[in-house]
């Protein structure tokens, strides 16, 4: 039997959604008992790229596009925070005006609060919230940051790269490590020059690095809507392949130790947490990280 709160977001309530996510950010009481009541098999979508990528234009054409497929969507986007008072510019206010009207869209602006990974350090908690609501795909939009492609990819059930032409050639691609976390790249802003020569040498370099499988490069045009049903079905395509994400066992094994450690529970090591998420795995997807920690406590 659900707790009442989970039961409401479980049914969509947006209030009760947007209570638990404050809950679980500010790390309310009442959160803990919560997220242990938490399951939900929404597929996560993650966007990463620099600043200046147009990744806000990107998933507000992305989300538009679903929406007209009538899936019900929900945006995380986080924004960059002061150096000095953890204050976030919440930006989302202003670049996705024409989304909070849509009847299932919901969209949280969320601060990085000086997290050098460019996620919010409770982001896996929110993102559970969600996942228990009734939504079709959750959308994490990045800083686009330090680590945060690492994290971002250990979380998502499909990472989205975003790139200019702009970006750089195939070499600085490499050495970013981009390649290791991409499962769509998206050469934005692709009407401008070198684009063709750019995408050219993201395929070439997608294939260097994995010759089982290519990386599809896509073209978009974000602010003009071109290029999206072709991104969303290349996302699609993933969701349904049967690719192993090895970047979540090691997020999720961080994530659980995390919460052992708030329980004061010092005599537990990440590499047994890690072994035990591994094994999980192998007989579901999805795991309530709550219920999970519970296994560890003596």
């Amino acid at each position: 039997m659900l707790v009442p709160e989970a039961q409401q977001i479980y049914l969509g309530n947006e209030l009760h959604i947007a209570r638990a996510l404050s809950w679980v950010e500010n790390r309310h009481p009442e959160s803990e008992k919560l997220l242990k009541e938490l399951q939900g098999e929404s597929k996560v979508i993650g966007i990463t790229g620099p600043p200046g990528a147009g990744k806000s234009t990107l998933v507000n054409a992305l989300v538009s596009e679903l929406n007209e497929l009538n899936h019900r969507v929900a945006i995380l986007a986080v924004d960059p925070s002061s150096a000095f008072n953890f204050g976030s510019l919440l930006g989302d206010r202003l670049r996705m005006q024409n989304l909070f009207m849509e009847e299932h869209v919901f969209i949280r602006s969320v601060s990085s609060r000086g997290s050098l990974g460019g996620l919010s350090a409770h982001i896996i908690e929110m993102v559970e919230v969600l996942k228990h609501a009734p939504f079709d795909y959750i959308i994490v939009e990045t800083v686009g940051v330090g680590q945060s492609e690492v994290e971002i990819a250990g979380i998502a059930d499909t990472t989205v790269v975003v790139t200019v032409p702009e970006s750089g050639d195939e070499i600085q691609a490499l050495k970013s490590g981009i390649m290791e976390i991409a499962d769509v790249f998206v050469v934005n802003k692709s009407d401008r020059e070198g684009s063709d020569a750019f995408v050219t040498a993201l395929k070439r370099a997608s294939h260097m690095k994995n010759r089982e499988h290519e990386t599809p490069v896509l073209k978009t045009i974000a602010s003009e809507n071109k290029g999206i049903k072709d991104l969303i079905s290349s996302m699609e395509v993933h969701l349904k392949s049967s690719r192993y994400n090895q970047r979540r066992p090691i997020i999720l094994a961080e994530k659980v130790y995390s919460i052992l450690q708030e329980s004061r529970m010092k005599d537990i090591h990440l590499k047994d947490i890690q072994t035990a998420v591994e094994k999980e795995l192998n007989h579901s997807q999805d795991i309530n990280l709550f219920r999970f920690a519970e296994k560890f406590n003596p």
